[in-house]
């Protein structure tokens, strides 16, 4: 079950937190988050998921900032949320998809417990000029059904900015490199 609005409103402070807050971004089912001035994006041309991988920086300038498609750009939000008892979604405004932004590539769906800014996954389907301030996505809290355990990660919990993937955290580096095919070599030799 979504919360509605009025709901979302009336746990503030106790399973809801949102820091800040403006009655002015709160919709009938959801609440609007905006996007912050800072962008990351990858310097590698082949990213590598078992180690950390080189980011560039960018403010977004007041005149706005042009993004092209081919592009991940990571964003995060201007607002802290801290989520208890219920499960957080966070999805792009109809607005920013018509204009052929999608706000995340997989990582809609928070965890119970989850505390931090919610880095965001920018792709476009053309050129589009964004601005920082924009309330670009909206969060969704849904009920859940059964014994809650909490969020509880050293990769994400707690952020202080926009997180680049720490997949790596999870990986053994040996186990993720390809075995070497002997190609009719004797397999003594290798």
């Amino acid at each position: 079950m979504i919360l509605t609005g009025k709901e979302i409103k009336a746990r503030l402070g106790e399973d809801i937190i949102i820091e800040p807050y403006h009655e002015k971004y709160l919709n009938p089912n959801s609440y609007n988050l905006c996007l912050h001035d800072e962008l990351m994006v990858y310097e590698e041309i082949v990213l590598d998921m078992a180690r950390p991988n080189r980011l560039g920086k960018y403010v977004i300038p007041e005149e706005g900032m042009v993004l092209y498609p081919g592009q991940l750009y990571l964003g995060r939000t201007v607002e802290r949320t801290e989520t208890h008892n219920l499960v957080p979604l966070l999805e792009g405004r109809s607005s920013i998809g018509r204009l052929g932004i999608s706000v995340h590539a997989t990582a809609g769906v928070g965890d119970i417990g989850f505390c931090g800014y919610w880095t965001l996954e920018i792709t476009v389907a053309q050129p589009v000029r964004i601005y920082a301030g924009v309330a670009i996505c909206q969060i969704i809290y849904n009920t859940v059904v059964g014994e809650i355990v909490e969020y509880n990660s050293d990769k994400y919990q707690n952020n202080k900015g926009i997180q680049p993937s720490l997949l790596f955290k999870e990986l053994d580096p040996a186990e993720t490199r390809q075995m070497r095919l002997s190609f009719g070599e004797d397999e003594t030799n290798q």
